[in-house]
C-alpha cells in the first residue's frame, strides 16, 4: 500500500486536472440541447478507463444515453466487484446564481466548484484513478474490477434496468460498489444503508381551448391556475404530510438500527434551517423528528409550476392550461405504479367542473433500497473509514434516491454498498456545487485500502 499511496500523492495534480477536464463537459442528460455534451462525457470516461488499464472498454447501447463499461480481470479465482457511477449531471439553472460559470471549474478555499463535480464526477473518477495506481505500481489489482458508468441517472435512469438485463452476463460480479451517493455531513463519517425511492409526474389542468382576455372573460371563463392551486393544496394536510388515500399502502416500520443512528446524531434543527437560509418554523421540530421525516417518511414535493404569462410586467390573460411538476420520494414497501395511480385518482376526484386533467409520468420510477446489515463488505468499508477518519461511521439512510441498489439486486442478484466521498452539503443539484479537495485526496486513499482489504478477505 505504501507504493500505491506514493503514486497517488505524486500524481494528485494530474488527477485534479482530469477532474477539471471532466467537469468542463456539459453532460446534462435531461435536456436534448446538451446531446453533444453527453457524447463527449461518455467518450471521456471511455478514454480514461483505457488509459488506466481497463480492457474491453465499450459504450453500451441502452436505448437512451450510452453506458460505459470496462474491466480488469486480474485472476479468475479472485472476487469480482462492479463499480457503479454516472457521468451525467443536473441542469445548471438558475445560471445567475452561480458565482463562477458552472462548466468552468474554479478552485476556492480548498474546494472545486463546477456542475457535477460532487455528483458524480469527482467520486466516480476516484476508483478509476486508484485502479490505475495499482496497475502502474503492482502490475495488477488485488481483486477483479468491472465498471458500469451510466448517462441517465440525473434524468431518472429510464433505461437502466433494461441495460442490466441486456448485459447481465458481462456485468456478473460478487458485489456492487457505488461511487455515487454522499456522506451525511462533513464532520462525521457515515455509510448509507438505505435510500428512498422516486417517482416523477407532471399534471396539467386545461380550461378553454385558448388564452383569454381577463377583462372580457374574467369571472366566467375557467382559470386553470386557480384550479391547479386548489388541487395542489389538497395533496397535503396541515402537518405537511401527504394526505392521499392509499399513498402509504404497503409500507412497514423503519429499520430500528437507523432510528438508533438518528438518536445518536443529536441533529441541530436550528443550524439546519440557518444553513439552508430559511426562516425558523414555529414550532421547531426536534432533530429526531426532522431526520425521521427526511430519511424514513415518504414525500410529495412540487418541483415546478407554470401557467400563463411568465415575463416581466403584466399581461392580462387567463391561460388555457397550467401545470406542475411533482416528485415523490418513496419508502420501503411503496410501489411507483401504485403511488402514481392513487395520486391521479385523488386529483381526478377533486377536479372542479369545467376543467380537464392530464397526468403524465416521467420514467418508471424506483423503489426504496436497503443494504443487508450483515454484509461483510459493509464492515470492511466501515473499517476503512474508521481508520482514515478517526471515528466509527454512522449507518444512515438517505432522503435522496439512488435507484441502482434495488436494480442490481433484482437483475444481477447481487448486493450493493455505497462508498462515496461527496458530502450532503456540497450543493449538488443547486448553484455553486462544489467538491472538497481534501475529500478527493482521502477518497483515493480509502478506495485503495478498500480494494486491498477486499482482496485480502478472499485470500
Amino acid at each position: 500500500m505504501s507504493d500505491i499511496q506514493a503514486y497517488l500523492d505524486a500524481h494528485f495534480a494530474e488527477a485534479l486536472d482530469d477532474l477539471k477536464a471532466f467537469c468542463r463537459i456539459p453532460s446534462v442528460s435531461t435536456d436534448p440541447a446538451y446531446a453533444a455534451g453527453i457524447a463527449q462525457a461518455a467518450a471521456f470516461v471511455a478514454d480514461r478507463l483505457t488509459r488506466a488499464g481497463f480492457s474491453g472498454v465499450e459504450l453500451l447501447a441502452t436505448g437512451g444515453h450510452p453506458a460505459v463499461f470496462g474491466e480488469i480481470i486480474s485472476d479468475a479465482a479472485l472476487p469480482t466487484f462492479l463499480v457503479y457511477g454516472h457521468y451525467d449531471v443536473q441542469p445548471p439553472d438558475p445560471l445567475e446564481k452561480w458565482k463562477t460559470p458552472p462548466f468552468e471549474p474554479s478552485e476556492r478555499d480548498g474546494r472545486l466548484y463546477a456542475r457535477g463535480v460532487s455528483d458524480d464526477k469527482g467520486p466516480l473518477l476516484i476508483p478509476i484513478l486508484v485502479a490505475e495506481a495499482f496497475i502502474k505500481t503492482a502490475g495488477k489489482l488485488p481483486v477483479n474490477l468491472k465498471v458500469l458508468i451510466e448517462g441517465e441517472e440525473e434524468s431518472g435512469s429510464p433505461h437502466f434496468e433494461a441495460t442490466l438485463q441486456a448485459y447481465s452476463d458481462r456485468l456478473a460480479c460478487d458485489l456492487v460498489i457505488s461511487a455515487d451517493g454522499a456522506m451525511w455531513r462533513p464532520d462525521r463519517p457515515s455509510v448509507t444503508v438505505a435510500s428512498r425511492g422516486l417517482v416523477a409526474l407532471e399534471i396539467t389542468v386545461e380550461g378553454a381551448s385558448k388564452d383569454l382576455h381577463s377583462g372580457r372573460h374574467g369571472g366566467s371563463a375557467p382559470n386553470p391556475i386557480a384550479a391547479l392551486a386548489s388541487l395542489l393544496a389538497s395533496l397535503h394536510g396541515e402537518d405537511g404530510r401527504v394526505s392521499v388515500d392509499g399513498f402509504l399502502d404497503g409500507t412497514h416500520p423503519p429499520d430500528p438500527t437507523i432510528v438508533a443512528a438518528i438518536e445518536a446524531a443529536n441533529f441541530d434543527t436550528d443550524a439546519y434551517y440557518r444553513d439552508i437560509g430559511s426562516p425558523l418554523p414555529d414550532p421547531i421540530a426536534s432533530g429526531r423528528k426532522l431526520l425521521i421525516r427526511q430519511w424514513l417518511e415518504p414525500t410529495l414535493e412540487f418541483n415546478g409550476i407554470s401557467g400563463g404569462y411568465q415575463g416581466a410586467g403584466t399581461k392580462t390573460v387567463i391561460p388555457s392550461a397550467a401545470s406542475a411538476k411533482i416528485t415523490c420520494r418513496l419508502i420501503a414497501g411503496q410501489k411507483p405504479d401504485h403511488v402514481v395511480e392513487v395520486i391521479a385518482r385523488h386529483l381526478k376526484s377533486r377536479l372542479p367542473p369545467g376543467f380537464a386533467l392530464q397526468v403524465h409520468r416521467h420514467g418508471p420510477g424506483s423503489e426504496a433500497f436497503f443494504v443487508d446489515p450483515k454484509l461483510p463488505a459493509l464492515e470492511i468499508a466501515e473499517g476503512v473509514l474508521s481508520e482514515l477518519l478517526g471515528q466509527k461511521p454512522l449507518r444512515v439512510a438517505m432522503g435522496a434516491t439512488i435507484p441502482i441498489g434495488a436494480s442490481f439486486r433484482k437483475h444481477l442478484g447481487r448486493e450493493a454498498i455505497f462508498f462515496s466521498f461527496s458530502t450532503s452539503d456540497e450543493d449538488y443539484h443547486a448553484p455553486n456545487e462544489f467538491f472538497r479537495l481534501a475529500n478527493f485526496s482521502i477518497g483515493l486513499t480509502a478506495w485503495a485500502m478498500l480494494l486491498d482489504r477486499l482482496g485480502a478477505a478472499h485470500a
